[in-house]
């Protein structure tokens, strides 16, 4: 039985994840942006440890997490949550670059940094949800492709580094998927949304687990998953 602390389980990717690794048994640690997003994520995972931290501010992540119980060891670190505003470069203003900039990339950073001595510890694994967006940048979809290509750049640094110390990093890339995060894009596009035309999150779960189950004689860098239908 593993140790996992996961962002982003309150909806989409990190809900199926995190209920994935609960029905085997394993040891959840989630983390919620706030006290109500705490005990929504306690109500839905009871066996689970919640901890409050909010990416939006990453800055504070240190002081947050210094104040509560942390696991022993970490065998993955899980990046699932994050924002998107589009807008062309033209009209998006500092403020939406920053919002994206601090929940997508600067907190996994803080998160990883803060956590890693747990994970060195476990030779454990750290995976970052990323996102198509990580590879290719489209019109109007430069902030958040821009916080996702620096967090593929993040994944890269810190697999050179921590090779040496058996920690694993993998960077998942999914093609857009059926979730919530979706569904305000599409509005976003002013675009009709159909969730039956995209990637199940439990397939992007399923991809993520395959990766951590993975035997230590080997490690996934970089997967990419598109819709299939």
């Amino acid at each position: 039985m593993g140790t996992h602390l996961i962002t982003g389980a309150g909806s989409g990717i990190g809900a199926a994840v995190a209920r994935r690794l609960a029905e085997r048994g394993e040891e959840l640690w989630l983390l919620a942006r706030n006290a109500v997003r705490a005990k929504e994520l306690a109500a839905r995972f009871p066996t689970a440890h919640v901890i409050v931290g909010d990416l939006a501010n990453p800055e504070k992540l240190s002081f947050a997490l210094g104040q509560q119980p942390l696991p022993d060891r970490i065998d993955s670190l899980q990046h699932i949550a994050g924002v998107i505003e589009l807008g062309a470069v033209g009209d998006l203003p500092a403020k939406a670059w920053q919002r994206q900039l601090a929940a997508n990339l600067v907190a996994p950073a803080e998160l990883t940094r803060l956590l890693l001595p747990l994970v060195r510890l476990a030779k454990g694994h750290v995976v970052f949800v990323n996102s198509g967006a990580g590879l290719n940048a489209h019109a109007n979809w430069s902030a958040y492709a821009a916080s996702k290509h620096g967090l593929k750049a993040l994944a890269d640094s810190l697999r050179a580094e921590e090779h040496g110390n058996g920690v694993r990093v993998t960077s998942v890339y999914p093609g857009r998927t059926a979730t919530p995060m979706q569904e305000s894009t599409h509005q976003q596009e002013g675009k009709a949304y159909d969730p039956s035309r995209w990637i199940d999150p439990e397939s992007v779960a399923a991809t993520v687990l395959a990766a951590i189950d993975l035997p230590r004689d080997a490690e996934i860098n970089d997967v990419t998953v598109r819709p299939g239908r």
